[in-house]
């Protein structure tokens, strides 16, 4: 499992781990995790040709036997060697109620790895006081600490956007707030620091440690101050238009709607009708103070698609939804004859998390 805090770069890094045990001959099958169904992540990652199974409805923590299922389609459609899961960017307590069940019950089929938990640079900073900026509100921050704690590995994702003095600096906070976890800085973008977290996950073994401890009711708080909309919309347009210039003004017609609403991961993907199946356009937004940054481009124009849109944020479900619906309509009047049909949304905040199961302590004995 590869666990972190929404916007933390979990997808990208997934693809990224994909590839590389794909280019050393290894099937892989990939397991998405969501409160809703509608994933940018499921899309993306089958965008890059890997075997993608989607769990909603909840965490892996309260789907532990639908992760179970999904693993065996999987296994039935495409054999993979490994499975790579990417649970809920709001989850925690993962090693208790995930991998110790796993290596109780199925440790003669899985052997599981260590526990990474991504952590974002600007986010962390801000978090811990080594830098000003937006963050959240202590139940939120309870949520985001208490994934740091359970890791194996703490990795540092997107290690390019600071110094390498500002990321010495946080590798030394965290390991002196988190010494059961090895901290590890990486970059999916430049690739640097990727090889010594690939094999510190691939040949090292999870933790035996008692099972944190956690207050499940200010988790259930936390993640209750979470605002979620996934939602699809449909583009059509009577001229042709530029997909990847229309995500980046929706980005910012959202951005300036929701105001002072701290966003936790506002990302979207663009399919074009008319374009070769797989092919995407995306964005990403993981603070309220960035500019979108483009993921995927398309290299044509377009006459129209599916918009698919995940916004996570502390506020008011309904003010995403409101946010979206004026950013559509402010965006699409800088194109000529475009219009947005919403299809399908789902916003609420996520409710109180209740475990499958929950081992206190490892397992006495572990497949190898």
């Amino acid at each position: 499992m590869i666990g972190g805090f929404l916007g933390a770069g979990k997808t990208t890094a997934i693809g990224k781990l994909a590839r590389h045990l794909t280019d050393q001959g290894l099937r892989v099958g990939l397991i998405t995790n969501d409160q809703a169904g509608g994933l940018v992540d499921t899309r993306l990652l089958r965008g890059q040709g890997f075997a993608t199974e989607e769990i909603a409805g909840g965490c892996f923590c309260c789907r532990f036997n639908t992760l179970v299922d999904a693993a065996a389609r999987l296994q039935e459609a495409s054999r993979p060697e490994v499975f790579i899961a990417e649970p809920v960017g709001s989850c925690t307590d993962l090693v208790a109620t995930v991998t110790y069940p796993l290596r109780r019950m199925y440790g003669e089929n899985f052997t599981v790895a260590p526990l990474s938990v991504l952590v974002d640079p600007v986010r962390a900073r801000r978090v811990f006081g080594l830098d000003e900026g937006g963050t959240f509100s202590p139940k939120v921050i309870y949520i985001f600490k208490k994934q740091l704690e359970e890791a194996d590995l703490i990795v540092i994702s997107k290690s390019d956007l600071l110094t390498e003095v500002e990321i010495a600096e946080l590798v030394t906070l965290l390991q002196g707030e988190y010494p059961a976890a090895r901290v590890l800085a990486a970059s999916s973008r430049s690739g640097g620091g990727l090889e010594e977290w690939f094999s510190a996950m691939l040949d090292g073994t999870p933790g035996s440690r008692h099972a944190m401890a956690l207050d499940y009711e200010v988790y259930a708080d936390g993640e209750a101050l979470l605002g979620w909309l996934n939602a699809t919309v449909t583009l059509r347009a009577d001229d042709e238009f530029d997909p990847n210039a229309f995500l980046k003004a929706l980005a910012a017609a959202v951005q300036q709607r929701l105001g002072p609403v701290e966003i936790a991961h506002f990302k979207m993907t663009f399919s074009p009708d008319d374009g070769i199946a797989g092919e995407l356009a995306s964005v990403n937004v993981v603070r309220s103070d960035q500019v979108a940054e483009a993921g995927m481009t398309l290299d044509e124009p377009t006459l129209g698609g599916q918009l698919i849109v995940n916004l996570r944020a502390e506020g008011e479900p309904d003010d995403l939804l409101s946010a979206l619906r004026e950013g559509l309509d402010a965006s699409i009047g800088g194109f000529f004859g475009l219009q947005a049909t919403l299809d399908h949304e789902e916003h609420f905040r996520p409710g109180k998390p209740e475990p499958t199961h929950r081992d206190a302590d490892a397992p006495l004995a572990t497949a190898g």
